[in-house]
Protein backbone atom coordinates (compact mmCIF):
# COMPACT_ATOMS: atom_id res chain seq x y z
CA UNK A 1 0.00 0.00 0.00
CA UNK A 2 2.24 2.37 0.97
CA UNK A 3 4.27 1.47 -2.99
CA UNK A 4 0.67 2.50 -4.34
CA UNK A 5 0.62 5.94 -1.83
CA UNK A 6 4.06 6.89 -2.92
CA UNK A 7 3.32 6.59 -6.73
CA UNK A 8 -0.10 8.55 -6.38
CA UNK A 9 1.72 11.13 -4.71
CA UNK A 10 4.41 11.32 -6.93
CA UNK A 11 1.45 11.72 -9.90
CA UNK A 12 -0.30 14.49 -8.21
CA UNK A 13 2.64 16.68 -7.64
CA UNK A 14 3.98 16.29 -11.30
CA UNK A 15 -0.01 17.12 -12.42
CA UNK A 16 -0.17 19.44 -10.49
CA UNK A 17 3.15 21.19 -11.39
CA UNK A 18 1.97 20.73 -14.62
CA UNK A 19 -1.27 22.85 -13.85
CA UNK A 20 0.90 25.38 -11.90
CA UNK A 21 2.61 26.29 -14.76
CA UNK A 22 -0.77 26.03 -17.34
CA UNK A 23 -1.95 28.82 -15.00
CA UNK A 24 1.05 30.72 -14.40
CA UNK A 25 1.12 31.18 -18.26
CA UNK A 26 -2.21 32.42 -18.77
CA UNK A 27 -1.88 34.67 -15.41
CA UNK A 28 1.50 36.12 -16.34
CA UNK A 29 1.38 36.93 -20.02
CA UNK A 30 -1.60 35.28 -22.40
CA UNK A 31 -3.90 37.50 -20.88
CA UNK A 32 -2.30 40.52 -20.87
CA UNK A 33 -1.85 39.77 -24.30
CA UNK A 34 -4.69 39.22 -25.24
CA UNK A 35 -5.73 42.78 -23.57
CA UNK A 36 -3.03 44.21 -25.41
CA UNK A 37 -5.11 43.80 -29.02
CA UNK A 38 -8.34 44.77 -30.03
CA UNK A 39 -11.39 43.42 -27.98
CA UNK A 40 -12.78 41.50 -30.52
CA UNK A 41 -9.89 40.04 -31.45
CA UNK A 42 -8.72 39.18 -27.94
CA UNK A 43 -12.25 37.56 -27.52
CA UNK A 44 -12.45 35.60 -30.39
CA UNK A 45 -8.77 34.45 -29.43
CA UNK A 46 -9.99 33.27 -26.12
CA UNK A 47 -13.05 31.79 -27.37
CA UNK A 48 -10.98 29.56 -29.36
CA UNK A 49 -8.41 28.78 -26.34
CA UNK A 50 -11.57 27.34 -24.49
CA UNK A 51 -12.62 25.46 -26.98
CA UNK A 52 -9.41 23.54 -28.11
CA UNK A 53 -7.98 23.55 -24.29
CA UNK A 54 -11.39 21.13 -23.53
CA UNK A 55 -9.92 19.01 -26.55
CA UNK A 56 -6.52 18.39 -25.39
CA UNK A 57 -4.11 16.50 -23.17
CA UNK A 58 -5.15 19.16 -20.62
CA UNK A 59 -8.48 17.60 -19.35
CA UNK A 60 -7.26 14.55 -18.39
CA UNK A 61 -4.70 16.48 -16.59
CA UNK A 62 -7.12 18.32 -15.37
CA UNK A 63 -9.40 15.42 -14.05
CA UNK A 64 -6.32 13.22 -12.98
CA UNK A 65 -4.58 15.61 -11.02
CA UNK A 66 -8.04 16.34 -9.30
CA UNK A 67 -9.28 12.57 -9.10
CA UNK A 68 -5.62 11.71 -7.35
CA UNK A 69 -5.73 14.70 -4.68
CA UNK A 70 -9.02 13.50 -3.69
CA UNK A 71 -7.61 10.09 -3.54
CA UNK A 72 -5.22 11.64 -1.41
CA UNK A 73 -7.30 13.61 1.10
CA UNK A 74 -8.82 10.26 1.64
CA UNK A 75 -5.85 8.15 2.18
CA UNK A 76 -4.54 11.15 4.38
CA UNK A 77 -7.49 11.21 6.54
CA UNK A 78 -7.87 7.58 6.84
CA UNK A 79 -4.09 6.95 7.35
CA UNK A 80 -3.16 10.33 9.55
CA UNK A 81 -0.15 8.91 10.91
CA UNK A 82 1.51 7.53 7.68
CA UNK A 83 4.69 9.85 6.81
CA UNK A 84 3.50 13.08 5.24
CA UNK A 85 -0.04 12.48 5.51
CA UNK A 86 -0.21 16.03 6.58
CA UNK A 87 1.02 17.71 3.83
CA UNK A 88 -0.72 15.56 1.50
CA UNK A 89 -4.00 16.47 3.11
CA UNK A 90 -3.12 20.35 2.87
CA UNK A 91 -2.44 20.35 -0.17
CA UNK A 92 -4.40 18.12 -1.72
CA UNK A 93 -7.12 20.04 -0.27
CA UNK A 94 -5.76 23.09 -1.12
CA UNK A 95 -5.94 21.97 -4.87
CA UNK A 96 -9.38 20.50 -4.66
CA UNK A 97 -10.47 23.62 -3.37
CA UNK A 98 -8.00 26.15 -4.98
CA UNK A 99 -8.29 24.73 -8.94
CA UNK A 100 -11.14 22.63 -9.04
CA UNK A 101 -13.43 24.25 -7.22
CA UNK A 102 -12.26 27.38 -8.39
CA UNK A 103 -12.35 26.27 -12.12
CA UNK A 104 -16.03 24.76 -11.64
CA UNK A 105 -17.50 27.58 -10.00
CA UNK A 106 -15.64 30.49 -11.53
CA UNK A 107 -13.88 29.79 -14.62
CA UNK A 108 -16.20 28.05 -16.39
CA UNK A 109 -19.12 30.11 -16.29
CA UNK A 110 -17.13 32.65 -17.41
CA UNK A 111 -16.22 30.78 -20.27
CA UNK A 112 -19.54 29.75 -20.97
CA UNK A 113 -20.96 33.30 -20.82
CA UNK A 114 -17.64 34.73 -23.36
CA UNK A 115 -18.77 31.65 -25.44
CA UNK A 116 -22.48 32.85 -25.75
CA UNK A 117 -21.47 36.38 -26.54
CA UNK A 118 -20.93 37.69 -29.77
CA UNK A 119 -17.15 39.53 -30.13
CA UNK A 120 -18.74 41.78 -32.77
CA UNK A 121 -22.08 42.57 -31.51
CA UNK A 122 -22.73 45.74 -29.01
CA UNK A 123 -21.82 43.64 -25.59
CA UNK A 124 -18.93 42.21 -26.73
CA UNK A 125 -17.00 44.55 -25.65
CA UNK A 126 -17.97 45.18 -22.38
CA UNK A 127 -18.36 41.39 -22.10
CA UNK A 128 -14.52 40.60 -22.77
CA UNK A 129 -13.40 43.43 -20.27
CA UNK A 130 -15.88 41.66 -17.42
CA UNK A 131 -14.41 38.83 -18.49
CA UNK A 132 -10.21 39.75 -18.33
CA UNK A 133 -10.61 41.06 -14.69
CA UNK A 134 -12.88 38.34 -13.24
CA UNK A 135 -11.68 35.37 -15.49
CA UNK A 136 -7.85 36.62 -14.89
CA UNK A 137 -8.14 37.29 -11.05
CA UNK A 138 -9.66 33.15 -10.65
CA UNK A 139 -6.80 32.53 -12.66
CA UNK A 140 -4.50 34.06 -10.18
CA UNK A 141 -6.12 32.44 -7.40
CA UNK A 142 -5.67 29.00 -9.46
CA UNK A 143 -2.14 29.79 -9.97
CA UNK A 144 -1.51 30.30 -5.99
CA UNK A 145 -2.95 27.68 -5.29
CA UNK A 146 -1.73 25.21 -7.51
CA UNK A 147 1.89 26.41 -6.97
CA UNK A 148 1.23 25.83 -2.73
CA UNK A 149 -0.16 22.85 -3.02
CA UNK A 150 2.75 21.14 -4.97
CA UNK A 151 5.30 22.78 -2.56
CA UNK A 152 3.07 21.23 0.37
CA UNK A 153 3.22 17.52 -1.74
CA UNK A 154 7.11 17.85 -2.14
CA UNK A 155 6.98 18.51 1.58
CA UNK A 156 5.09 15.14 1.64
CA UNK A 157 7.35 13.45 -0.89
CA UNK A 158 9.98 15.01 1.13
CA UNK A 159 9.12 12.83 4.46
CA UNK A 160 8.23 9.63 2.41
CA UNK A 161 12.03 9.01 1.45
Amino acid sequence: METAIDYLLWFTAISVGIMAGVYFTFSVFVMKSLDEIDAPAGMLAMQSINRVIVKSLFLPIFFGSSLSAVALVVLAIIEPSSPGARWMLIGSALYVAGMFIVTVAGNVPLNNRLEATDAKGPDGAAMWKLYLDKWTTWNHVRTLACTASLALLILAIGERI
